[in-house]
């Protein structure tokens, strides 16, 4: 069985992002990107909402190939690139040309719950989901998560959009330090009745 992981940053006081939508207000540092490396090298599916598809689908693509980012950001274009990515959406649509176009599924939302519960019964790495707030938070309701590994960045925002939408129970599984960084992980399980 596969593991469905929710990976990212939310600031001291429990935002996803800050005021205005900025998720630039987090302090995404060379921890942050080191550590969505090795959770992409673990995973053999990206799992994406309309917003984050489309933001990273317009920023990922290129970086593998640009001198002007480092070694752990060309290496998570890389892994972007050739992992499969399933988008949650009822309006995507694939253009012919775009950047991703043969490694990217849509699903509807309609028919997201049972199309991801059939994936994880399937054979493979783990189900990734990065940014995608509402389609995360949509899924730990749906009891489809088993994961959460939370960047707890050094910084208190005092708005935003909250993390969760809904009251979740979590039993922590690991916290680590990041050499060099203020930020630290909080990794959870998702307790179900």
């Amino acid at each position: 069985m596969r593991k469905l992981i929710v990976t990212n940053i939310v600031s001291l006081d429990g935002y996803f992002e800050g005021p205005g939508g900025n998720v630039m207000a987090l302090p995404m540092d060379g921890a942050f990107d080191s550590y969505n490396a090795e959770r992409l090298r673990t995973a053999d599916t990206l799992l994406l909402g309309r917003r984050t598809f489309e933001m990273f689908q317009g920023f990922w693509p290129t970086v593998a190939e640009n001198p002007a980012f480092g070694p752990v950001q060309q290496e998570i274009s890389r892994l972007d690139n050739a992992i499969d990515k399933l988008v949650i959406s009822d309006s995507v649509t694939l253009a012919p040309t775009a950047a991703w176009t043969d490694t990217t599924t849509v699903v509807s939302r309609a028919a997201a719950h049972a199309h991801l519960a059939d994936l994880k019964q399937s054979d493979g790495g783990d189900i990734l989901v990065f940014g995608s707030h509402t389609l995360w938070n949509d899924l730990l309701a749906a009891d489809l998560v088993d994961e959460l590994h939370l960047i707890v960045g050094a910084v208190a925002l005092g708005g935003g959009t909250p993390a969760f939408t809904a009251a979740n129970s979590l039993r922590l599984i690991e916290t680590r330090r990041f050499e060099g960084s203020d930020n630290h992980l909080a990794r959870y399980a998702k307790v179900y009745a």
